[in-house]
Parts: C-alpha cells; structure tokens; sequence
C-alpha cells in the first residue's frame, strides 16, 4: 500500500491509479463505480469544480479507512462516491453541506441505472423553470399577488389542487391571450436542466414533463428539448381573451403518479428505472409511484417523501445519482 505525503488525499483520488493509499494511517481503498455494493453504506460527494479538495479531504479522513470512486459524467460537475463500513451521521453530511457548491447524498436504496433505459418524469414549475407559470401570467395580467398568495398555499399541501388551480385560474378572466405566447418566448430554464436532459438522452431514457401548469408551456419545452411526452392543463381563450377556465382532465397529484405508471408501461420501462422529480407536495404521489423519487430544492413535506433530495447544487447533480454498470 502506498504511504502518500507528497500530495493531497483529493489529489490522489482524483488523479492517481494506485488501487490503495494510506494517508496519516487512514487506509484509503479504489474501487470502480460498476463496483458499487449495496452490502456497504455509501454515498456520492457531487461537487463544482472550484470547491477546496480541504473539504472533501476533512469528510474522508473523518470517517477512517473507505473505499473511493470517481463517478464522471458528460457535465462539469465532478463526484466521489465514499463506501465504508459505518454508517454516514447525519452531522457529518449537514457539515459537509454546509459548504457553498458541494452536496453529499446518503444512498439508502439501490440506484437505477444510468446505462439501461429508463423513465424520468418531470414537474414542471419551480423544477423544469425557475418560476411557476400561473403566478407569472397573474403578474401579467395585473393580479399578481392574489394569484401568488394561493399558489404558495397549494405548494404547502393546505388547499386541494383543483379548487386551488380553478381559483386562481378564475383571476385571469379577461386577460389577453397574447400573454401566454409572450411567456413561452421567455420561460426561465433551471440551471442545469439542458445538461441533465442531453446526458439522460444519450442513454435512451425517456423524458416527460407531468405538470399542474398549462399546455402551451409543457409544449414549448417539450419541442425545446425534444422530450418524450408532455402533460398539462388546458386553458381556454375566446376571441383572444382568457375565459378563466380549464378544459378536459385536470392534470392533479394522481395524475401525474398514474403518469409514472402508464409511460412506463407505454415503453416498457423495468422496474428499478422509474424515476420522478419535483419540489412541491403536489408531486408527493408522482414520486412515491416511482422507484427513486428525487425532491429539488423542495418543500418540506416532499423532502421529507423523497428518495433523494438535491438542496444545493442544480438539475446537473442527477445523472451523479444513477449507477452505471460494467
């Protein structure tokens, strides 16, 4: 085993071939992500590029003698995936999380895989787009904060989706209908969103957006990205105007979970490769149906449902949370 002095524990995870070290008497082991064992407990380091290797260092060396893997994927992020024998404390985690651009995740549950086809079902405001869709078209329409008030209650889990969607769409009556070409153009992409959406593509998953929003924005991103199926409510114009109604099945909490299970069944996707993301509780049934729900800078009560949560760091961080085979 080689005793290393010269350089760095992250240096040498991150640019070394030797299969084993020992820094300050703490064995450090390699293995290969294909190598991942459901025996050990282990999580994935995803990290920006700048981040100090002092903080991936400290975390390491805290826990004693590891195995390491570099995990790499098409994007500028990087990760390492630490197993050891003893279990991950949650403070250990916070500490490491507490460091801007860097995020640790607690792999509680096998992974899908990344190398086999598989089915990503996404919300759509606040997760695909930085702003919810509803509330900007209220903004437009000059009744913003009544629109906005309502919303932020339904993301919470306190009011029914429907009565709060009919609600809330009732305040648009009137409006030109021009608004909503005028958002299309544009729809704030989250950060990250193009690069997890090429890297899942090029291993032939299937992408689809469920959303409690509306069809001209799902439609737009869904011709954007050149996504698989998109689903949303419809709204209805007369003359140019805004009605202040929805037409046709209303895309709710059921929906979108029966949508994990009929795309899936529609492309026959196995079990273990049905994910679905999202950030409010209206997306708790859609990830619960799934067999890894992921929760992105969430509400609580979807955080708290979730396989997964990414907190910190953008849509890039998922491909990292998916295994890849030999």
């Amino acid at each position: 085993m080689e005793s290393s002095s010269s350089k760095s524990l992250f240096d040498w995870i991150m640019l070394n071939d030797e299969t084993a070290a020992s820094f300050a008497g703490v064995a450090i082991n390699r293995h290969q992500e294909w190598q991942y064992s459901e025996q050990q407990h282990c999580c994935r380091i995803v990290f920006e590029s700048n981040v100090s290797g002092a903080v991936i260092n400290e975390f390491i060396m805290a826990l004693g003698a590891v195995s390491v893997a570099v995990v790499q994927r098409d994007t500028d992020l990087q990760c390492i995936e630490v197993c050891s024998e003893q279990p991950f404390s949650p403070q250990a985690i916070a500490s490491l999380n507490s460091n801007k651009g860097v995020e640790g995740y607690v792999l509680n549950q096998p992974l899908p895989r990344i190398d086999k086809p598989g089915l990503l079902v996404m919300d759509m405001d606040s997760t695909a787009i930085e702003i919810e869709c509803i509330d900007e078209l209220a903004a437009m329409a000059g009744v913003g904060e009544a629109v906005a008030a309502v919303t932020e209650q339904a993301m919470q889990g306190e009011l029914d989706f429907e009565q709060s969607l009919r609600a809330r769409v009732a305040k648009l009556q009137g409006a030109n209908s021009q608004i909503i070409d005028d958002l299309c153009q544009q729809l704030p992409l989250m950060p990250g969103l193009t690069d997890m959406v090429k890297i899942l593509k090029q291993h032939q998953w299937r992408l689809v957006l469920a959303s409690g929003g509306f069809t001209p924005f799902v439609g737009h991103l869904k011709q954007l990205l050149d996504l698989d199926a998109a689903y949303a409510n419809e709204l209805v114009i007369d003359n140019g105007q805004l009605t202040g109604e929805v037409t046709g099945q209303i895309v709710d909490a059921q929906f979108k979970a029966d949508t994990v299970l009929h795309c899936a069944q529609q492309w026959q996707i196995a079990a273990g490769q049905r994910l679905a993301i999202g950030d409010g509780a209206n997306d708790i049934p859609m990830i619960n149906q799934a067999d890894c729900g992921f929760a992105f800078h969430a509400k609580p009560k979807l955080k708290a449902a979730a396989d997964l949560a990414i907190d910190s760091l953008d849509l890039r961080a998922l491909p990292f949370l998916l295994r890849t085979g030999k």
